[in-house]
């Protein structure tokens, strides 16, 4: 897997919702996170500017789902669920990707995953952002 991936195809899982992404960083910044949504969708996400997410079919099928502050804005395909991308709180300039949409990704390539203290949100807390654990995956043998 090349964590330095620069741009990439996305899609929702019946391909009714189709995105090209440029990454922030790569899938440097892949993450989870505990906060009450988060902790339900369970997803590992990478960041991507705003401008550098575009979707390229299927706009018309994205639902827009918000909680609490209203100010993170989470997105999902209205034909099949899956969620696609998010406007984050923490920065609204960006957004989170989730990496299951990403071409020829899945979360279970990370041998481990930040998992950040969404229970103890950076914007409630002073900017400060906390990690809660890391989250590891193990293939099994044999």
């Amino acid at each position: 897997m090349d964590r330095d991936i620069a741009e990439i195809d996305g899609a929702c899982h019946c391909g009714t919702v189709r995105f090209h992404v440029h990454l922030s960083d790569g899938l440097n910044t892949a993450r989870r996170c505990t906060c009450s949504y988060c902790r339900m969708r369970g997803a590992v996400a990478v960041s991507a500017e705003l401008g550098g997410l575009v979707v390229t079919a299927g706009e018309e099928a994205l639902t827009e789902y918000r909680f609490g502050t209203g100010q993170a804005r989470h997105y999902f395909c209205s034909k099949c669920g899956i969620y696609t991308h998010h406007q984050r709180r923490s920065n609204p300039n960006q957004y989170g990707v989730n990496v299951a949409c990403l071409e020829g990704l899945s979360p279970f390539d990370f041998e481990e995953v930040v998992v950040l203290d969404g229970t103890a949100h950076p914007r409630d807390n002073d900017g400060k952002v906390r990690i809660a654990g890391i989250l590891r995956f193990e293939k099994a043998s044999g």
